[in-house]
């Protein structure tokens, strides 16, 4: 398909996102393409590692193509949402639990679904365009693809302050947080994947990794664990409004923008993740229960149409006063029963 290109180079397993004037924008057809090329290559002696990465420079993948969910969705259609949410979760599922290396090169935007393409696997070079964030509160939706088992592992409270507030992380920052393992410079990666296919051993990356220029978040871990550390939304939203300090202040209204419901619901799911049995297929299931209802009992169209359709960047979210009630977060995580994501070996 013309949207991405997989090929086998040398000892290399090769997918090349190729839909740079969409930003590598993530689409059904290209999850499906990216699994059946997983799966074949997993019993596939001759491949001893994957290379993922994208043309373009703007982008690595700048997330999910959701212009066919809000066509879908407005029309009182689901299903279709639903689908493309269960079969993309199995896939970064599966990227994180794969036998053979996993290398990805994430320059330019890396959000939301190209995370969950590019964050999951063994080796994640970041260079000096890099841009990572799971920036889903801002329409509505809750950092999902995996990206809550990511932000609940990331250092002290910068789990809720990355989930709540959307920040785009540099390659120091996303070192720092737990979503990038390497920073090399861009110029060196065409040399380095050409060796990767070579020899088929990601220990190259180790010689060519360098310190990366200094980030912002670890200077901020302080004053985030100080604000983070409520049990709710409201809890943060408290003792951010009562502290004078000048990031207190930025950083409430940073998310003034989001969408209250999917902040709060954000801030659970990784309170939950945190209590037991931490692992990437408990943050899929709970992500699913939220993005299950997300058209229906959610702000998912609403923030797609204020941010992407109508671009009036003027969203009338639930909850607009920030005062989500304990009982419409329960509401969107309850289980699913029947409807409840499983994974392929489950179903038999």
């Amino acid at each position: 398909m013309s949207d991405i290109n997989i090929r086998v180079t040398g000892q290399a397993g090769r997918i090349t996102l190729t839909r740079g004037a969409a930003l590598n924008a993530l689409s059904y057809e290209m999850c499906m393409a990216i699994d059946t090329a997983l799966r074949a290559w997993a019993g596939d002696d001759a491949v001893k590692l994957v290379v993922i990465d994208a043309e373009g420079d703007k982008a690595f993948c700048a997330g999910g193509d959701i212009a066919e969910l809000y066509a879908t969705g407005t029309a009182g259609d689901y299903a279709y949402g639903r689908k493309f949410w269960r079969d993309e979760y199995r896939l970064n599922a599966y990227i994180f639990e794969y036998p053979k290396p996993v290398v990805s090169f994430l320059q330019g935007f890396t959000m939301g679904g190209g995370v969950g393409i590019g964050c999951h696997g063994t080796h994640r070079v970041v260079g000096d365009s890099s841009q990572i964030a799971m920036p889903e509160v801002g329409i509505g939706l809750i950092p999902d693809v995996g990206g809550t088992l990511m932000l609940a592992l990331a250092p002290g409270r910068l789990g809720e302050y990355l989930g709540t507030t959307a920040s785009r992380m540099k390659a120091a920052d996303a070192i720092h947080a737990g979503f990038a393992d390497h920073y090399i410079p861009e110029s060196f990666w065409p040399v380095l994947i050409s060796g990767l296919e070579r020899d088929g051993d990601p220990q190259i990356l180790e010689f060519a990794a360098q310190k990366p220029p200094a980030g912002t978040l670890e200077p901020l871990q302080a004053d985030v664990d100080r604000c983070f550390a409520g049990e709710t939304l409201t809890d943060i939203l408290t003792v951010l409004k009562a502290d004078d300090s000048d990031f207190a202040e930025t950083t409430l209204r940073t998310m003034g923008r989001n969408a209250p419901l999917a902040m709060a619901c954000t801030v659970e799911l990784l309170h939950r993740l945190r209590g037991s049995q931490l692992g990437i297929r408990k943050a899929l299931k709970n992500e699913y229960r939220y993005t299950y209802r997300s058209m229906e009992k959610g702000d998912f169209l609403e923030g797609i149409r204020a941010q992407i359709i109508d671009k009036d960047r003027q969203p009338k979210w639930q909850y607009a006063a920030q005062e989500v009630p304990a009982s419409a977060v329960s509401q969107m995580l309850m289980p699913l029963g029947v409807d409840a994501l499983v994974f392929e070996e489950e179903n038999t």
